[in-house]
């Protein structure tokens, strides 16, 4: 990971110090690329805390490239090398896929904290290939692997540190390796956590029981986990534990989107006044759009942000009208939410298995078409590394004033999932998508309810979130209406990979 030169803000700068001062106490030095591998200090958590472009991600980024050029090894969740006395390790963790692949576009090898809390135990012949890559044994000789297909690999490796896309440019794949799962016993180094305003509490003690030097990055404007009454878990450290970014780099780049989620800052604003700035904006920028409908297209890959979970059941079945989707089957193309893993007690290997692939609660995934035994599905996982899987399903399809939903088909067990093309809010923090759409009509509805969250008015809190998941362009909708599609629904967008791999959950 090459960056380049940047000048801290006098915020930043003061964060870098008291980073590094820790940082030394664990025995890692960012300053002069020092480690020391008998020093490893008391346990230590603090939280970087800022807004939508007060440059939390820029400076974990920076962090983890001193932690890097200093010898410290990153655990990404794909590989981990041998424990050694002198190894020093770092893991950039995230708390869904989608987030976690957001960090990876910046060039950031970050991975979802289930896969440092579970960890995989690999075939004999993974590790001998993975350890010679990493530069830790001799040149393998695997039955059936070409010395050129080994070269293939080790040529990525130096260039891309990464085993998967290594054994990928050998013809081969990670998840072939993997013959289980079992919970991480020995604790790790250092840990940062992106997102951290996502976290509860178990994860946030799973955390710390694994971490001795944890580090949260996070956003105090977002939303709380639900059931933590507006509460994040970094607001019950010490002060003296929370490092405050107040500088909004990103509006020296006069982004309209960022102006107008730090608008929402302003305690006197009211719902009809934003949405004369919103208008304003429109007018000076087409990267703000004031839209007469919602865009069944857009909907596909990038879900509408809804408040109420009534108005998200109506879009969906509105987009899936628009496409001719029929009652009784899933159309190729169609985007889903995991719901969870329903399975029993006896079968915790296999839910390991297909979290651990992915299918956490809250991954967005798209339905690439039925498997080939009943009640399977193909299915592409929206920010995995490995994104392609087949797996046991139960597809769940709500409807307008009906408690039950309707479910076209189903495995006895398995994941469950409920239809992405609309999202809550909640749902959707962690996300980014080129382009938002925001439903309007429902933050006006909050703002009527009056309700407040932690002090702030809620349709302040949603408009925040939902307007920050936009990375270059946000169409505010004021109407309910829906645009039909002008082409038909499909998969040909995604990125192709290997054949999916059965994952069975029987």
């Amino acid at each position: 990971m090459t960056l380049p030169a940047v000048q801290f803000s006098e915020d930043q700068a003061e964060a870098w110090d008291r980073l590094a001062e820790v940082l030394r106490a664990a025995g890692v030095d960012p300053d002069d690329g020092t480690l020391s591998p008998d020093a490893p200090g008391k346990p230590s958590v603090l939280a970087v805390i800022g807004k939508a472009g007060s440059g939390k991600t820029m400076l974990l980024a920076r962090l983890t490239q001193a932690l890097t050029e200093a010898g410290v090894d990153i655990v990404s969740g794909d590989y981990e090398g041998r424990k050694r006395k002198d190894r020093r390790t770092l893991a950039i963790l995230a708390p869904t896929n989608k987030a976690a692949s957001v960090l990876r576009n910046r060039g950031v090898p970050a991975t979802t904290i289930h896969r440092i809390l579970y960890t995989p135990v690999y075939d004999p012949e993974y590790e001998r290939i993975a350890e010679w890559l990493a530069g830790q044994g001799d040149r393998p000789q695997i039955e059936g692997l070409t010395d050129l297909a080994l070269d293939r690999a080790k040529a990525f490796y130096d260039t891309v540190k990464s085993i998967p896309g290594a054994l990928a440019a050998a013809g081969l794949r990670g998840s072939d390796f993997i013959r289980g799962w079992k919970r991480r016993e020995e604790p790790l180094d250092i840990g940062f956590v992106d997102e951290s305003s996502m976290l509860d509490e178990r994860q946030f003690d799973d955390l710390r029981e694994i971490f001795p030097t944890l580090v949260l990055f996070g956003d105090p404007a977002q939303l709380a986990p639900v059931g933590q009454s507006g509460k994040m878990v970094f607001e019950q450290l010490s002060e003296g534990r929370k490092l405050i970014l107040h500088r909004i780099h990103r509006q020296a780049e006069d982004n309209p989107i960022l102006d107008l989620a730090h608008a929402l800052a302003d305690p006197d604003l009211t719902f009809d006044a934003f949405e004369r700035r919103v208008e304003d904006a429109a007018r000076r920028d087409d990267r703000v759009q004031m839209a007469q409908r919602v865009e069944a297209a857009l909907m596909a890959r990038s879900p509408v942000l809804v408040w109420r979970n009534a108005t998200r059941i109506r879009l969906i079945q509105a987009f899936r009208a628009a496409y001719g989707a029929p009652a009784d089957e899933l159309l190729p193309g169609e985007p889903l939410i995991c719901d969870g893993i329903e399975l029993p007690l006896q079968h915790r290997k296999k839910r390991i298995d297909l979290e651990a692939r992915g299918l956490i609660k809250g991954a967005q995934v798209i339905y690439l078409g039925p498997g080939k035994r009943p009640g399977f599905s193909r299915l592409h996982v929206i920010g995995a590394e490995d994104p392609q899987l087949s797996a046991a399903s139960i597809i769940k399809i709500e409807q307008p004033d009906d408690e039950d939903p309707f479910i076209p088909f189903a495995a006895r067990m398995g994941a469950a999932f409920l239809h992405g093309a609309a999202v809550t809010i909640h749902k959707a923090q962690g996300s980014q998508w080129e382009t938002v759409q925001v439903f309007a009509p429902d933050l006006y509805a909050a703002a009527q309810s009056g309700r407040n969250e932690a002090g702030l008015p809620l349709w302040k809190r949603l408009a925040y979130v939902a307007i920050t998941r936009a990375e270059h362009r946000l169409l505010w909708v004021v109407r309910n209406r829906l645009a039909r599609p002008t082409e038909p629904l499909g998969i040909a967008d995604l990125p192709s990979g290997p054949a999916p791999l059965a994952l069975e959950a029987e």
